[in-house]
């Protein structure tokens, strides 16, 4: 049965952000909407601009409009950058859901009657084009292909549209430290303590030593300026953060690995002589670790996540299910969560370095702006509270990666220029980070809703935050006579005033309302609350104190998913490397004690405490929710009862006639609980299908027999997929 809405006759015309201009339309197009088998959907108006993909459907009530709202990107909208990949193909009887679809790039020869378009954000959009017009057919998917998927120069960004047309009112910083001012790194240094061995250089004003590098950094004391003009900085210690006991957390870019021996011989020469600077035993020592062989190359992160993706990627609820029955072995072939334990397990590693051995660590990478940038955010995260507070962690982000010289542009491949330059070195931060949030919820101020709004907006062209790959691009884009508007040179926003996003009710979904302000003098349980999951998001591996063997699993996992899974994950539990003794020491140690929420963190790594970022990943996948459940249900309860106090307290105002002053920190009006799911606040609960009885591959085999009467009857042992 095909459920039609029939098209409307009302004009719908786009909203445009200033600077944005409407590039083509297509009319009568048809989305699917994503909730079960069947083919439901709205008839609309499909357009692009040179800012994003949006679909106009005048029929949605505002009942339906998600509580989370985005004011930038609608629910229906996909920016440019945000677009993955576009599939075209035939319609058999209306059913978006045949096999034949390809991937489209380039000129069009024949012209799809559906277009499927799947996100970086993990959204999946269907758009039937059978009942509109040829000519607007042709327009429209070329359009979008066209402005989505080919290479573009930088200043063609919709970015530099923006910021030249609109009013740039708003003050950015939100006591976010830019670090653009040498004032910034001196407070940074005063703050940790770091300003008696170490010292901002000013070396590269005017970029004259590289382009790579920031304006102003910090080196230790003992580095002359003529050590970092020499080779444009490389094999300069750059500091990052020092511990509370004195050491220091330092990168260094490489240099390339094939030279000749006269210059080989002469950059060791130069090295020996900084490293004997440095590191000056029994008082200063130094420990190397050289990231690009002891952690995943950005090819295996690539790899992995690519594959990791494809298991959300989910077109319909019998995709879902047929992925359901192997999940376990299909997360476990991406790699994606092994590479995120490898890359926490060296956090530890050098937070072991920092905090009992009290030795300075230099992070050693080629370029000094990847792996570099994920191991330093991570350290400073684990060991330094002011990071785990939202002003602390935006100012971390400035720092490392925005600052500190992370190619955004290049790694998201947002000019679409080179593919083998892309991988989600960011994304592996968050991901890494948000382990941390899920087993420490009272340490930090935000919430798993900043981090996965944060992701969000590395696709969002109207901030610089995440379009450019070092901040002399910045600097010489915005240099430029013609980038003027009439008050002036013009200014990029910054992600970190969320007021250009979201109101301030929306925004009390980013912090967190468990965060544990002061530290409690009785040091409270360590242990949080843990709740299970309907859908195991980790793999069941080993529990953290016991001995690595084959096929073992927690108790309360089903005896049916040992006896399945046991032998095909054996081999996955003994490959994991075995610790060095010093670290299970230190990491035993630590977990044995009561956790200081101000102090060092360090996540559990062991098994299946490494999860998926269920929020992220499964936000869109109706089948994937939990009705009433995920940790949104204790959350709603918190900010419910945050509101009747605050109603409360209104009322005892008014009775004693003080009239309440100043702001007042506003908490989202909840709609009814019961409608409430794990799919929140990104969406309101959703028609669930429900999983087939047959096996899905045998549900599958039925769908595609033609003859059923041909057809030998087989045994089916329904038990199987209970």
């Amino acid at each position: 049965e095909i459920h039609i809405k029939e098209p409307i006759e009302k004009e719908v015309n786009p909203h445009l952000l200033p600077g944005e201009l409407l590039l083509c339309e297509a009319s009568t197009v048809y989305k699917y909407i994503q909730e079960d088998g069947s083919n439901r959907g709205t008839y609309g108006k499909l357009v692009c601009t040179n800012f994003k993909i949006a679909f106009l459907d005048d029929s949605a009530s505002d009942d339906n409009e998600p509580q989370f709202k985005n004011k930038i990107v609608g629910e229906n909208d996909i920016t440019l950058q945000c677009v993955d990949q576009i599939y075209g193909g035939k319609l058999f009887n209306f059913a978006v859901y045949d096999e034949k679809k390809k991937l489209l790039t380039g000129q069009l020869r024949k012209y799809p009657e559906k277009l499927i378009i799947y996100c970086k954000d993990l959204r999946v959009f269907n758009f039937c084009l059978r009942y509109t017009k040829e000519e607007e057919v042709k327009r429209i998917v070329s359009g979008i292909l066209h402005h989505s998927q080919t290479p573009k120069l930088l200043k063609r960004l919709f970015l530099f549209s923006y910021a030249s047309a609109a009013p740039n009112n708003t003050d950015g910083r939100n006591q976010t430290v830019m670090f653009d001012t040498l004032e910034d790194w001196r407070d940074e240094l005063e703050r940790t303590k770091g300003n008696v061995k170490y010292k901002t250089v000013t070396t590269n004003e005017g970029y004259r030593v590289s382009e790579k590098l920031p304006l102003y950094f910090v080196v230790p004391i003992c580095v002359s300026e003529e050590s970092i003009l020499k080779y444009e900085g490389r094999g300069i210690p750059i500091w990052c953060w020092s511990c509370h006991n004195g050491a220091a957390l330092l990168k260094m870019s490489a240099f390339p690995k094939e030279q000749d021996d006269i210059a080989s011989q002469t950059q060791k020469a130069f090295l020996d002589g900084i490293y004997k600077t440095v590191s000056k035993p029994p008082y200063e020592l130094l420990k190397m670790d050289d990231l690009s062989s002891s952690l995943p190359s950005l090819q295996d992160i690539q790899t992995a996540y690519t594959k990791f993706k494809q298991l959300f990627l989910i077109d319909n609820s019998t995709d879902f299910w047929a992925t359901d029955v192997k999940w376990f072995s299909l997360l476990e072939s991406t790699n994606w969560l092994e590479i995120i334990r490898r890359v926490l397990k060296k956090a530890i590693e050098v937070a072991e370095c920092l905090e009992r051995q009290q030795t300075n660590v230099l992070l050693i990478e080629e370029s000094a702006t990847d792996l570099c940038c994920v191991i330093s955010s991570l350290v400073q995260v684990m060991m330094d509270s002011y990071s785990r507070t939202k002003s602390g962690f935006q100012s971390l982000i400035q720092k490392e990666w925005v600052i500190g010289g992370h190619g955004f542009l290049d790694r998201c491949n947002h000019l679409h220029k080179s593919d083998k330059e892309e991988a989600p070195v960011f994304l592996l931060l968050l991901n890494c980070v948000w382990q941390l949030v899920q087993q420490y919820p009272p340490a930090f101020e935000f919430t798993e809703t900043y981090l996965t709004v944060l992701s969000d907006s590395l696709y969002v062209p109207i901030f610089s935050t995440f379009f450019f790959n070092s901040q002399h691009q910045k600097d010489t884009s915005t240099s430029g006579e013609s980038l003027k508007t009439q008050s002036g040179p013009f200014r990029f926003l910054t992600v970190w005033d969320w007021s250009v996003q979201f109101d301030p009710k929306a925004q009390a979904f980013l912090n967190n309302p468990f965060y544990a302000e002061k530290p409690k003098p009785d040091k409270s349980q360590r242990k949080t609350a843990r709740f299970k999951h309907q859908r195991q998001l980790s793999l069941p591996l080993t529990q953290a104190k016991s001995p690595m063997k084959r096929g073992f699993f927690r108790e309360e996992t089903d005896h049916l998913i040992k006896n399945i899974l046991g032998k095909r994950i054996g081999k996955f539990i003994n490959s994991s490397d075995e610790l060095p003794n010093s670290f299970r020491e230190f990491y035993d140690s630590w977990h044995s004690k009561p956790v200081d929420y101000h102090g060092l963190l360090l996540p559990r790594i062991d098994g299946p405490e490494i999860k998926v970022w269920a929020q992220r990943y499964l936000r869109w996948i109706p089948e994937a929710q939990l009705h009433g459940g995920g940790t949104i249900a204790t959350t709603a309860k918190i900010l419910d009862l945050m509101e009747e106090v605050q109603s409360l307290q209104e009322k005892m105002d008014e009775e004693r006639s003080q009239a309440v002053s100043g702001d007042v920190h506003s908490v989202p009006v909840l709609r009814n609980s019961a409608r409430l799911s794990s799919l929140f606040p990104f969406a309101l609960l959703q028609r669930q299908s429900i999983k087939p009885a047959l096996p899905t591959s045998t549900w599958k085999d039925l769908e595609d027999e033609d003859d059923l009467v041909k057809r030998d009857d087989e045994f089916v042992d329904l038990s199987s997929d209970m």
